[in-house]
Parts: C-alpha cells; structure tokens; sequence
C-alpha cells in the first residue's frame, strides 16, 4: 500500500451488524488503537449493536438504523457532512453497507479481498485486506489492522460495562457460584436446539451442583424457546430472558461460570468476558464462526451434515448447511460430555 498507516489521523470503521460479528471487530480495532493511540475513530454502526458497545472508549459512534430504510442513508450523509477520512474500513458484505460506504468520505477505502468482498464491495474499495485460505471471522478481520501495520494482534477486549451494571450481574451471580447461562435463541429458528434437550442439559447441570441462567433478548421466538425449556425442565431455572440490557447480559456472562449456546451473540460475547463457551453447530462452521477461544468445546455435526449434503465435494470455508431439522442431529449425552470436560477444565485451574 502506497499510504503510509502511521501518517494517518482519522479512521472511519463500518461495521453495522451482527453482535457476534462487531465482537469480533472489537477487538481488530482496540489492537490499532493500542498501535496508534491518537488515532481519531468512528463507527458506523446498526442501532442496536451500538446498545452493547456505547461505553467503549476511544470511538465516535454513529448509528445507521436500517429500520429507516432509504432515509438511513440521508442520515448518515447528514451525519457525516464535512467530514473526511484518511482511511476507511469497509467491514461489512453487504449491499446496504456498500451504499452506506459511499456516504463516507475516505482517502484510503480497505475492503476484503477479492473472493469475499462480495455485494459491490470490491467496486467502492480501493485497498484489500490479504486473502486467507480458513479463517475464522476473528482473523479475516485481524487483517484489516494487518494491513495498517499494526503486529500485535493476539485479540483482547475492554468491553467497558458500567459499575451499575455490574451491579446488576453481582446480584443475580455471587462470587464463586457455580452457574450455567443457557443462552438458548440464535436469530434463526433453525439453528435452535430442541427445548426438551436443553432442559435435560439443564437438569444435569443442576445435578452437579450448578445454578441455570436462561439469557436472551425480548423477541417473542426467545421468550418462547425459553418457556418451553421451562415447561420440559424438572429443576427450578432463572429465567432472565427479555429481561436484561444487552450491557446487563454482557455483565451476567462475565460472571457465570459456563455458556451454552448455539450460532448466536451472546456466545461470542462470552468470550469477550473470558468465560468458557459450549457452541452448538450443525449449519454453519464453527472453525469459521465458533467461540474463539472455546472452539475445543464445540458441540458440532456440522462436518457429518456437509459430508451428506455435498458428497465427496471441496467446498468453500464458510458454506453453510441447509435444513430445518439439523440441530436434532446434536445429542444430549454429547452436550453432557462436553459440559463435564469444560467444568473439569474450570475445577484444575482454579
């Protein structure tokens, strides 16, 4: 690249979504901060990723509410009015994000290489990040902070949660209480577990002496899936779904001692805390999207349905599994297995 990184004085980020994902660019960001300390920052961010990361030092946030439609866009031109960037970094494929990118005014515009920047991205880019054969989303976007230089790159995270929420999260999780978050919805219903294999999770998890959290946000789907794992669960449970923050639940997470989830946020929220999490895949790869630090307690068949769906196929990293009823192929004694082996692990480093 011609530009020289250390020259630059202003950053504009555009990252809009989804929480698991701006977890990820947290800590690709926080590693150019630590490299350029005064470097000015700002987010494009969606509305309510911007909910869980408001508190973080150091950037400019500015909101695009895709619920606005076309108006979000004049929004953000609005926003942005007068302002220029010496670099850009186009973190998003996405058609609406493409557009959205052209709203930004940016010396240096940084996009994926050229088998991901999909959606137009390669047609408002004028710099790419390095290819990578298998990355997980963590490392393609470490690549951006790569490409400006930046060496030290082992990701870490100050998620910045205010004292009054941890508060909050002291209160509902003592210190060295054994407690298991259940954080049971991803986005699609079809990467749900069954609510039944949940409660028999939860039942053997109170059997060795843990106290079950079921975590979520407010949608009717979450609030659903949380009351049937209720009504099929012979233990008692705190059920803390539609009830917490986004910041809240980022405090309850730091605070228990285990996370069960399947494809969804709040997993990859965990880890931003350090807490251990048991991922369970079967559409997606979890080598791509797993909890990063915790993709040795993934709970996969995301191999076995790939081998029956494209037999004897090479086929691209990140494809994903089709099928409303793949989950089913997750058994309950191999989540009890994986939850014995994390708790084990937790017992000897303590």
């Amino acid at each position: 690249m011609t530009f020289d990184p250390s020259l630059m004085k202003s950053l504009c980020l555009l990252r809009l979504s989804a929480i698991g994902d701006v977890c990820h660019a947290v800590a690709m960001v926080q590693a150019i901060q630590r490299r350029y300390p005064d470097l000015a920052v700002t987010w494009v961010i969606g509305k309510v990723e911007y909910q869980l990361l408001k508190h973080l030092p150091g950037i400019e946030f500015v909101i695009f509410d895709k619920s606005q439609g076309f108006k979000a866009y004049g929004q953000l031109c609005r926003a942005l009015k007068g302002r220029h960037f010496d670099v850009l970094l186009h973190m998003q494929v996405a058609l609406r994000a493409t557009i959205a990118s052209l709203m930004i005014p940016a010396k240096v515009r940084i996009g994926f290489d050229r088998a991901r920047a999909k959606e137009g991205q390669w047609l408002v880019t004028n710099e790419r990040v390095e290819a990578m054969a298998t990355p997980h989303v963590l490392e393609g976007f470490m690549g951006f902070a790569r490409k400006l230089g930046v060496t030290e790159l082992p990701p870490s995270w100050d998620m910045h949660i205010p004292a009054a929420d941890e508060v909050f999260a002291k209160e509902l999780v003592a210190d060295g209480e054994k407690v298991l978050a259940i954080c049971a919805a991803a986005s699609k219903a079809e990467r749900n577990w069954l609510p039944e294999r949940y409660a028999a999770v939860a039942d053997y998890a109170v059997s060795k002496g843990y106290r079950v959290l079921l975590c979520g946000g407010p949608a009717q789907l979450e609030k659903d899936l949380a009351a049937a794992i209720e009504a099929n669960c012979s233990s008692k449970l705190t059920n803390l779904v539609g009830k917490t923050s986004l910041i809240q639940l980022l405090a309850l997470l730091k605070r228990v001692s285990l996370v069960i989830a399947p494809d969804t946020g709040p997993a990859h929220m965990a880890v931003t805390q350090g807490t251990p999490v048991i991922g369970l895949y079967a559409h997606s790869n979890p080598g791509r999207t797993g909890p990063y630090f915790s993709r040795e307690l993934t709970v996969s068949v995301y191999d076995q349905v790939i081998a029956e769906q494209y037999p004897n196929q090479q086929i691209p990293w990140g494809t994903r599994a089709k099928g409303d009823t793949l989950m089913e192929k997750i058994e309950v004694a191999d989540v009890c297995r994986m939850f014995d082996r994390a708790t084990d692990v937790a017992t000897q480093e303590v």
